[in-house]
């Protein structure tokens, strides 16, 4: 168990790292548009790969967080009888939610995104527009990182809520089902 409990803290290690890097897309997302909102004002001039280029971070902070935001439990929840439950009860629930909704979802996500993913980048796809970024194969791609790193969380869970219904919580850090601080 305590094997497992620690590939947990590497998933989680990571994505907390890859949900802090996105954070920083929110930031840069702002700073670029405020530069967008200036250029247009003051020069009255514009660009298009600036522009895109909000999308590409939108798109990061989104598709780049998602596991940081499972690992901190931060995605909606019809909470009706969850939070009166005993650690171990929520362990069983987020187990189950695990393999029978977020594990499916991801597999359908990533099953079908492949091909599209793969043409993208077969022609290295660009922007349709001539001065736009030319890398929409790597925006595509952010797909992935989003299935990948969910998935990866999705492990760490449920790893999580077995060592829990083991008797062995505390070798896992927090409580499941319960925002972090």
């Amino acid at each position: 168990m305590d094997k497992l409990a620690r590939l947990c803290a590497m998933i989680d290690q990571t994505n907390e790292f890859l949900g802090k890097f996105a954070a920083w897309s929110a930031f840069a997302l702002v700073i670029t548009q405020f530069g967008i909102v200036l250029m247009n004002h003051l020069y009255s001039e514009g660009s298009i790969a600036i522009q895109e280029s909000l999308t590409y971070m939108h798109s990061l902070l989104f598709l780049g967080a998602a596991g940081y935001t499972l690992l901190h439990n931060g995605h909606v929840r019809v909470d009706i009888l969850y939070s009166s439950l005993s650690k171990r009860r929520k362990a069983y629930v987020n187990l189950a939610g695990t393999l029978i909704i977020l594990f499916p979802v991801l597999f359908m996500v990533g099953f079908y995104a492949l091909p599209y993913i793969n043409a993208s980048w077969q022609i290295l796809e660009g922007s349709t527009e001539s001065s736009g970024l030319h890398l929409v194969f790597l925006l595509k791609s952010l797909i992935l990182l989003f299935v990948v790193s969910t998935f990866l969380q999705g492990i760490s869970v449920s790893v999580h809520s077995i060592i829990v219904i083991a008797g062995s919580g505390d070798l896992v850090e927090g409580s499941l089902g319960e925002k972090s601080q």
